[in-house]
């Protein structure tokens, strides 16, 4: 059997070239769809667990090839991330039923389980194969079809990788076509798909432009916002074990995940111990004058250096001319302010942690509402106390839907080691302009009809009764229509996902198209 995913030619054609290729990816995946919610839950169950083992073996191999591609972040971290979006995440939502009816006869009220259909998912090169086993596993999850759009500088793994999820789709029984990617994304071509009235829900995880385009797109979108996470270590802290987790979530894949801890916070009476507990913890406390080549470095008239982006520290460090240890894992930028004006204040997607001494507790909670005004609102946080008090009133405070307590946040935050869902696209709510504010998961790619009675009136007998489907099968579309271009290949099991890789110059270049309004000046 032929894989069922089917990669898009790019083309610079007509507005009507573009609509056309994109209507017949998006007439495949509604016939996909339409056939796969006749599939029973123990089917669903089967096709998941296929594809989240498919993605658990290749994890490695995956991250291997992001790191080449893109040229930052590590590839035993991206491994982790690759494994926790395949069987960690199927077993987190395991029990929780997304294909049958509910019935609640104390309420007399039936729901039926209505999925979006076709799913539009817009993939980061930051976090790309984890984004995308996260996102294809949700969509099969819930009854739905997928359409992948990879970020430029992540394409040929990201098609790659579809190829792969989608080939062990099909062998457990999915209908082809349940999953797509775009080979060669353009704007003009993701807007065309991300306005078309065959999308029904852009799940859109990139750049604020980009996440814009979604929103504005007159189809429903879950996006995300910018991180900027402050992180508050207090006196009551177990500081060794609090430097210990932030240095290793500040590390993490070389901090590119927007839930890293941005801007640590403390107090006079643990300064001391705490800046000695970092160095312990095989990260670089620097001196004011190491603090001003970082700033030079980091941040240009025109915004980040994204040349700094998914770097280690030690490359860091030489390329500012600090002298590190070579274990050096992160280092520590003292500063005296938040605020524009302070540059070191905002987002890093780099192993640079900005550390600041407040007053007291009331100012050190309001220069942490500060960093997620300046950036990252309705994002994360996190806090080392064992003060309850302290926790809580923090909590309470800063704009942002996770506080991570006495826990790395780059991984906390995203449901890794902490009980919060496991995700790849973080919803920043009301503080950050979203309608979501908890972390996604399948339950936002499926609406629910409820079937109400009135309280008077005697219940019907609803269970273990599904959805009736009747007739024949819909008939599956060609892959062509007359007149138009054949715009639609099927895959060749072997050939390869990409051309040669573009130079590293060119890949930096798309980066920065990504990710120039998340860290503008």
């Amino acid at each position: 059997m032929e894989p069922q995913i089917r990669t898009l030619i790019d083309i610079s054609g007509s507005q009507a070239a573009l609509e056309g290729q994109a209507d017949l990816v998006l007439e495949r995946a509604q016939w996909a769809s339409t056939v796969y919610q006749r599939f029973g839950r123990g089917q669903v169950q089967d096709i998941v667990d296929a594809v989240a083992r498919r993605a658990h073996e290749r994890a490695e191999h995956y991250a291997e090839r992001a790191v080449e591609e893109t040229g930052f972040g590590v590839v035993a971290h991206k491994k982790l991330k690759n494994e926790m979006t395949a069987l960690p995440l199927v077993d987190y939502y395991r029990d929780h039923d997304y294909i049958n009816p509910r019935v609640d006869t104390a309420r007399k009220i039936v729901e039926i389980p209505r999925p979006a259909g076709v799913v539009f998912a817009l993939l980061p090169s930051t976090n790309p194969v984890a984004t995308l086993n996260y996102k294809v596993i949700l969509a099969l999850m819930t009854h739905n079809a997928i359409v992948l759009s990879p970020h430029p500088a992540a394409r040929a793994c990201c098609v790659d990788a579809a190829r792969e999820l989608s080939e062990a789709a099909t062998a457990a029984g999915a209908p082809d076509g349940l999953v797509q990617v775009i080979e060669r994304p353009t704007i003009p071509l993701v807007e065309v798909f991300m306005s078309s009235p065959k999308t029904r829900l852009i799940l859109a995880t990139g750049g604020n432009a980009m996440v814009r385009a979604a929103y504005s797109s007159s189809n429903p979108a879950i996006g995300v916002g910018p991180g900027n996470a402050p992180v508050l270590v207090d006196d009551s802290a177990d500081i060794n074990l609090a430097a210990k987790r932030i240095v290793e979530s500040k590390s993490f894949d070389n901090s590119i995940l927007c839930t890293n801890e941005s801007v640590c916070i403390t107090l006079p009476d643990a300064d001391r111990r705490l800046r000695q507990a970092f160095s312990a913890s095989r990260a670089h406390v620097c001196s004011p004058e190491e603090v001003e080549r970082l700033r030079r470095l980091l941040f240009h008239p025109q915004g980040f250096n994204i040349e700094c982006i998914g770097r280690d520290a030690t490359w860091i460090a030489q390329e500012a001319g600090i002298r590190v240890p070579q274990n050096t894992l992160i280092l520590v930028a003292p500063i005296t302010q938040i605020g524009v004006e302070e540059p070191l204040s905002r987002e890093k997607l780099c192993p640079v942690l900005s550390y600041l001494v407040a007053r007291n507790l009331d100012q050190a909670i309001g220069q942490a509402r500060a960093v997620l005004r300046l950036a990252g609102k309705g994002h994360s946080a996190a806090v080392h106390s064992m003060d309850e008090s302290v926790t809580m009133a923090f909590a309470s405070a800063v704009e942002c839907y996770r506080v991570v307590v006495n826990a790395p946040c780059s991984q906390g935050a995203a449901g890794i080691g902490t009980g919060l869902p496991p995700t790849y696209t973080i919803g920043t709510g009301y503080f950050g302009r979203s309608t979501v504010g908890e972390n996604i998961g399948p339950g936002h790619l499926v609406h629910w009809t409820r079937m109400a009675y009135r309280n008077d009136e005697p219940f019907g007998d609803y269970e273990g009764r599904g959805r009736a489907f009747e007739g024949a099968l819909p008939e599956a579309p060609s892959d062509g229509v007359p007149g138009s271009p054949r715009a639609v290949t099927p895959a060749s099991p072997g050939r390869p996902a990409s051309a040669a890789l573009p130079d590293r110059e060119a890949l930096r270049r798309m980066i920065a198209e990504e990710l120039r309004d998340l860290l503008k000046k």
